[in-house]
């Protein structure tokens, strides 16, 4: 096995019938952290017969969660070669995070403009998890998936459709970014968990701009992280290309 890395993939297959849920979405979710915790890279070319050797699923599953994976941004289709692992430029990279700047804070801005105080609460509590998440050590993905609930928190106390759909769409191509600048180093955690603290304390104030602040200090500084992974990302590409 060339291309997906045999050391690196071989308990995919393991993975999968543990829990009682639909094959298709274990699949989906096993290919899905993969790609978001390196072990598959990015620009790497996804085989779907070595996929198949892998994950010990049918040609049929492995088309429909590739296709489920191009719709959230973590790969793509090239005519001629199939799906490839996203790879993002540092200066593509630095437009989306740029995009999730001015978003973002719009979004801490409006939220506390319209939330109820049981939203304010829930939200204290989503970030505690992901405090907790982080204080444990629980690894990437966990991190990922705790701050997924507290943006979500955040989406529905904003009460923007518009604004929702335009981030749900960015996050899904900034999801490897993302993964990048919480791998970037043990620091970046932690320090994203300080960040975030000073969003929820200006919510619980009620303080519109303070929040929007915070929150842009806090896109600013993962896009800090993240562009230095893509960065280094794209040298170790090229010069395993040469």
């Amino acid at each position: 096995m060339t291309e997906a890395g045999t050391g690196q993939v071989a308990s995919l297959a393991a993975q999968i019938g543990r829990v009682a849920a639909p094959l298709r979405s274990q699949v989906l979710d096993v290919l899905r952290e993969a790609i978001l915790t390196f072990r598959f890279a990015p620009g790497q070319r996804l085989i779907e017969r070595e996929l198949i050797d892998l994950t010990g699923v049918s040609r049929t599953t492995i088309r429909e969660v590739l296709r489920e994976l191009a719709a959230e941004g973590l790969v793509k289709t090239i005519p001629q070669k199939g799906a490839i692992v996203v790879s993002l430029s540092p200066e593509e990279a630095e437009e989306l995070y740029e995009l999730r700047e001015v978003l973002e804070g719009h979004l801490a801005k409006k939220f506390v403009e319209r939330a109820t105080d049981a939203q304010v609460v829930a939200l204290r509590r989503a970030f505690t998890q992901l405090e907790n998440v982080v204080d444990r050590q629980e690894g990437t993905l966990a991190v990922l998936k705790a701050k997924d609930v507290l943006y979500e928190l955040l989406l529905a106390g904003a009460g923007n459709s518009a604004l929702r759909a335009s981030l749900s769409q960015l996050h899904a191509r900034v999801s490897l970014l993302r993964a990048s600048s919480l791998s970037s180093g043990p620091g970046r955690p932690p320090e994203a968990v300080v960040e975030l603290r000073a969003l929820v304390e200006a919510v619980e104030d009620r303080d519109a701009q303070a929040a929007a602040d915070a929150m842009v200090s806090h896109v600013r500084a993962a896009a800090r992280a993240g562009i230095e992974a893509v960065r280094t990302s794209s040298h170790s590409l090229l010069a395993t290309s040469r």
